[in-house]
């Protein structure tokens, strides 16, 4: 059992009961999955660029991405509908817990100019979005490797029904929420 799983239990499902009034286990909020997507929107003039940020991913999160593909055609962009556009990974569970783990405290803290992330990235359902400008911040890329510095969108995905909820949930996890 991970680190934040066993927090979880122990410190985040009493404070979350007690603050909310929860009768019934199911009603808790919990971590569903993580989503990691990046665009790659350089993938349709060269396809270098998509087997770099799938290996960057790979890389990242232990886990093999797999490619995503646009639904639509748009002539402003070059793109065709079916051409890949980017690459994404959904972790569940161990994995899951290992990458929040490893975001929170060694990731994170190597950002220039951390000040904490930000609270209001809530969907209104309870998901949390954090965007990140570059792979370089965590520790799994070599910066020589790195073909072209790119971003990412990671997606907290809870079964929390207010962002409230959601928001006390990824808190007790340790997530460095701005003032």
């Amino acid at each position: 059992m991970n680190r934040l799983q066993e927090k979880y239990s122990k410190e985040i499902v009493p404070s979350l009961r007690e603050k909310y009034g929860y009768k019934s286990v199911m009603e808790l909020p919990k971590l569903d999955k993580i989503v990691v997507n990046m665009g790659v929107g350089d993938a349709t003039s060269n396809s270098k660029f998509l087997e770099a940020a799938v290996e960057d991913l790979k890389a990242i999160t232990g886990q093999k991405p797999i490619i995503t593909k646009a639904k639509k055609a748009i002539a402003g962009f070059k793109v065709r509908e079916g051409h890949a556009i980017g690459c994404k990974v959904t972790l569940r569970g161990a994995n899951m817990y290992n990458f929040l783990d490893k975001l929170i405290s060694i990731t994170l803290p190597r950002v220039r100019d951390f000040r904490g992330i930000n609270p209001k990235s809530f969907d209104g359902r309870g998901n949390y979005t954090l965007g990140l400008t570059e792979q370089l911040i965590f520790s799994e890329i070599d910066y020589d490797n790195v073909v072209k510095v790119r971003g990412m969108d990671i997606v907290f995905v809870t079964t929390a029904k207010t962002n409230e909820e959601a928001l006390d949930l990824l808190k007790g996890f340790g997530m460095p929420f701005r003032k």
